[in-house]
């Protein structure tokens, strides 16, 4: 059985392989170069330290994905908008394990007070877009080869869901 958890130090050698291969076999992260170990620990620390989330999803003691979110941009205008990532191992795939780690992203965006919570996707994968769509996502906008990888330019769209906020405050 799949359960979702609070990432802790332990996790970070399946983070970080489910990262490198995001980044060595699909066109889901626009990076090149693989991540060091120190470069997750530093990234799930700082993203601990600030208040967000990083999760796991687990069977037994075996990581199948991992979800976060942080800032969508730097500026205090935004400090109710957050920007998630889901990465699932290539083993769980299509199991459901992300549209698990989406549904928790949303339940704990919206817990925190957030009014947007953003997906920046590669318009080319259908599965991420179907899933965006199938949770209540909405496509804001289609950035035509703002991205290159693999010898070809890459189509990036933005997916967003609003929340109802009580606050009013800036």
């Amino acid at each position: 059985m799949v359960e979702l958890r609070d990432a802790t130090e332990a996790d970070l050698p399946a983070i970080l392989s489910i990262t490198n291969d995001a980044i060595k076999n699909s066109d889901a992260i626009w990076a090149y170069t693989a991540q060091t170990m120190a470069q997750r620990r530093a990234w799930m620390k700082d993203r601990q330290d600030k208040g967000f989330p990083v999760v796991v999803a687990v069977e037994g003691d075996v990581v199948l994905g991992f979800a976060s979110y942080g800032p969508f941009r730097p500026y205090e205008g935004y400090n109710r908008t957050v920007e998630h990532s889901i990465y699932v191992a290539e083993l769980a795939r299509r199991r459901g394990v992300g549209r698990l780690l989406l549904a928790e992203m949303v339940i704990r965006a919206e817990r925190a007070g957030m009014h947007a919570i953003v997906g920046v996707i590669t318009a080319s994968n259908e599965a991420s877009v179907a899933l965006h769509r199938d949770s209540g996502f909405q496509s804001s906008s289609v950035l035509p080869e703002f991205g290159r990888k693999f010898g070809r330019w890459l189509d990036l769209v933005f997916m967003y869901r609003l929340f109802e906020t009580n606050s009013h405050e800036d």
